[in-house]
């Protein structure tokens, strides 16, 4: 998922002084999504049914997202900075996974989800893939595309001098995800023109947004058209809603910590993502029922809180560290899985030593990967992006106070 690391200027002791609470809430996130992945596949008397361990991890990483992005991108106030820092943060792991996934495909074949089209390459070209109805090559990249869709609202809100009122956002997106359930039972948008569309007017605005030409309307419309594929283009409209709703939740939590907003909209945003699935025509999945869909919410929401009351206390440094690695674990597990299943085979029936030992050896190895692709993908990537992001930008718009 995203960085937890502003773009500029503190002191680097102070920045990870700042920060740990954020990458160790992203370390559990991490191990929340790969364990949901693994324990069906080699410890399935492990896995929890009184609550989704994958989508509480989610939400972690969503309002993580919510707390330090937009006020990352106030702070410094330069629009052509924070997408440039974007590219160059989310795009390379991404890529690189896309290529294994690929090149598996000699082996195993590629997801069934994924279309055999050119709509596929559009929408992980822009990674709006669940807002255009299309699958990832790996299955943890569907959250990638409300990460994108943040982002762009989030643009569109700070251009606009309208990027203050996150509660608002956050009850607002609530309500409609509520709505949206009540209404829609599939999205109104369907096949492979949304992912056509909004792959040429994502690079053509995204084009803008770091060129400085017509940045105010490049940013209003990837804005309207990142909102437009969330209610009406995206697999499930409600969720899609409900996760914007999480995320300018988290941004409401900094405002709150600012002493800029209260933390009523976050009581009221949890509640209409919490009761949203429960009138929503499409919401057949076990961890959208009100049992365990309030028990993940509750859980999320008590790691951020807990962690965040720590902050200003050391915390495990594997934990942190976990956090530097998370997105590199996020997307690569998936794919290992894949892989490790293919090698050792079926062990769901196996003994248990066998069960835990073949756990314990998936997991440090995809540690191992993890970090070497930090290491000498994610890190060398980010740093190349801040030569660019430094220079003097263009018609940089200030936001409207």
């Amino acid at each position: 998922m995203s960085s937890t690391t502003p773009i500029g200027a503190d002191s680097p002791k102070t920045a990870v002084a700042r920060l740990a609470w954020l990458d160790a809430l992203r370390g559990i996130g991490a191990v929340a999504v790969l364990l949901e992945h693994m324990l069906p596949w080699f410890m399935p008397a492990l896995r929890p049914y009184w609550f989704n361990l994958g989508m509480y991890g989610v939400l972690v990483f969503f309002l993580v997202s919510g707390y330090i992005i937009p006020v990352s991108l106030e702070r410094h106030g330069d629009v052509r900075a924070f997408w440039i820092s974007r590219v160059f943060r989310l795009y390379p792991i991404y890529l690189l996974v896309s290529a294994l996934v690929l090149v598996m495909a000699f082996w195993m074949p590629v997801r069934e989800q994924v279309p055999r089209d050119l709509s596929s390459v559009a929408a992980h070209a822009t990674m709006l893939l669940d807002v255009v109805g299309r699958g990832g090559l790996a299955d943890t990249m569907w959250t990638l595309s409300y990460e994108m869709v943040f982002y762009l609202v989030v643009t569109a809100l700070f251009v606009g001098g309208l990027h203050r009122a996150s509660g608002t956002f956050a009850v607002g997106f609530g309500v409609v995800a509520v709505a949206v359930g009540l209404v829609l039972t599939a999205p109104l948008l369907q096949g492979p023109w949304p992912a056509y569309v909004s792959g040429v007017l994502f690079f053509v605005g995204l084009a803008c947004l770091i060129g400085g030409r017509f940045r105010r309307t490049a940013a209003y419309v990837l804005g309207a058209t990142a909102l437009v594929l969330l209610i009406f283009s995206s697999f499930v409209p409600w969720f899609g809603a409900a996760i914007l709703s999480v995320m300018f939740a988290g941004t409401a939590i900094r405002r709150w910590e600012q002493g800029s907003g209260g933390l009523w909209p976050v009581a009221a945003a949890t509640v209409l993502v919490a009761l949203a699935p429960v009138w929503a025509e499409q919401a057949g999945w076990w961890w959208v029922q009100p049992g365990p869909w309030f028990t993940t919410i509750a859980l999320a929401g008590a790691s951020f809180a807990g962690a965040m009351a720590l902050r200003e206390r050391r915390l495990p440094r594997f934990l942190v560290w976990l956090g530097l690695v998370s997105y590199s674990v996020y997307l690569l597990h998936h794919p290992l899985l894949r892989i490790a299943h293919v090698v050792v085979g079926d062990v769901r029936n196996a003994g248990q030593v066998v069960q835990v030992s073949l756990s314990v050896a998936f997991v440090l190895v995809v540690l191992g990967l993890s970090l070497l692709t930090y290491r000498y993908v994610e890190l060398p990537m980010q740093r190349l992006g801040r030569r660019p992001a430094r220079r003097p930008s263009s018609s940089e718009i200030a936001p409207t106070r």
